[in-house]
């Protein structure tokens, strides 16, 4: 049994909408077997799957096939993520987190005055 790759990603719940793992995957943010694909290839148990969604990126082994989305407990049966993958998310939700609190933050709004200052300063 084969299923095509949107609609397995769709009902893993990497996307909320079979339209949108379409369009991912015909951006190329998916890979599957690290060649690129088209939203009609068909996956089949034991493929891998490197799926970018914005800046994480999930290396996933196909366990189960589903055409139909079910529970996020159903979902995550139908693949296993690589430590790697895993370690790698990690890493990068930690310096997110770093980045966030080191980075200053003003006291207050800016009042109109200094809008209109900051939107002159960023169309030079």
């Amino acid at each position: 049994m084969s299923v095509r790759v949107d609609k397995w990603l769709w009902a893993a719940r990497f996307f909320k909408t079979r339209g949108l793992a379409s369009e991912a995957v015909k951006a190329g943010h998916i890979e599957l077997n690290g060649v690129r694909s088209k939203p009609a290839k068909m996956v089949k148990v034991g493929d891998v799957l490197q799926v970018k969604r914005g800046l994480d990126v999930y290396v996933v082994t196909l366990l189960d096939l589903a055409e139909k989305r079910g529970s996020a407990s159903i979902a995550q049966a139908l693949y296993q993520e690589s430590e790697e993958s895993m370690q790698a998310r990690e890493k990068l939700n930690e310096q997110r987190k770093l980045l966030a609190v080191s980075t200053p933050r003003p006291d207050k709004r800016p009042d109109k005055k200094s809008r209109r200052q900051i939107i002159r300063f960023q169309r030079k």
